[in-house]
């Protein structure tokens, strides 16, 4: 990219805030239809809320950190930004599809890029049939719950659940119990991404259980079925000394 029509985008935090003020008197700032990258200002939260919002424009995401973590973030510099963006390398990503089938009837549909977890609603376990590829693989899982997640999202709610984290080209999804009573031993499993996968509710309405799909929330489910979406792809620009494989294989080692 050696010309760059920058959009800003920025939490409402204010040290976000500010520095989009920087930024903006320094580059400017499109309107969105105009960009072609796409600039956003926060933490992690902020940045999956970015990617959401511009994942039909299959336009290039560069965030820098004005944030806590800032696992999917670059560094915060004023200077030197075209050059920066230039030489940015692309991590593409594709999102999980969910889609959930509530008590009452309704068909709830949802992009996750972090994660799908299905949570208990009540003070009952969840019991939950897991089927891979159309197979029961588990007749009955009693947990708080369930999440499959990306490799992008390895990190964040799934390995607070002590699921594994998963190289970005590992072409893996992680199936990740939460907090499971029976069988007690089970910890999850590894699953190409390639895979379908469905989760029966079992005694719905004694136990029932709500599904999530990053920001889409389905209440009193009794089926979710979850893969992966090709046709929406996202690309997340890092900085060459700190791209996501490098963080990813970074968090492996932290203590």
């Amino acid at each position: 990219m050696d010309e760059h029509k920058i959009r800003f985008v920025a939490s409402d935090t204010p040290n976000a805030q500010k520095s989009m003020d920087s930024l903006t008197a320094l580059y400017g700032n499109v309107e969105p239809e105009e960009a072609s990258i796409i600039v956003a200002l926060g933490g992690d939260g902020f940045m999956i809320e970015t990617l959401h919002k511009y994942i039909d424009r299959d336009i290039p995401i560069y965030g820098m950190n004005q944030g806590t973590v800032g696992f999917l973030m670059n560094s915060y510099e004023t200077s030197n930004l075209p050059k920066r963006l230039s030489s940015a390398q692309a991590a593409t990503l594709h999102p999980l599809k969910m889609r959930a089938e509530c008590s009452n009837g309704d068909i709830v549909e949802g992009l996750a890029i972090n994660e799908v977890s299905l949570i208990r609603e009540t003070r009952y376990a969840a019991k939950i049939e897991i089927s891979v590829d159309d197979r029961i693989r588990l007749k009955e899982l009693i947990c708080d719950g369930v999440m499959i997640a990306t490799p992008a999202g390895s990190t964040a709610y799934n390995l607070s659940a002590h699921g594994p984290i998963l190289p970005l080209g590992s072409r893996l999804f992680s199936l990740t119990p939460i907090c499971a009573f029976r069988p007690r031993r089970w910890r999850g499993a590894l699953l190409p991404e390639t895979t379908n996968i469905n989760l029966r509710i079992l005694e719905p309405e004694k136990r029932p259980v709500s599904a999530t799909a990053d920001y889409t929330e389905a209440r009193h489910v009794h089926n979710v079925s979850i893969g992966q979406e090709t046709e929406q792809t996202i690309r997340l620009l890092f900085d060459p000394e700190h791209d996501l494989e490098e963080r990813i294989l970074t968090e492996q080692f932290e203590s």
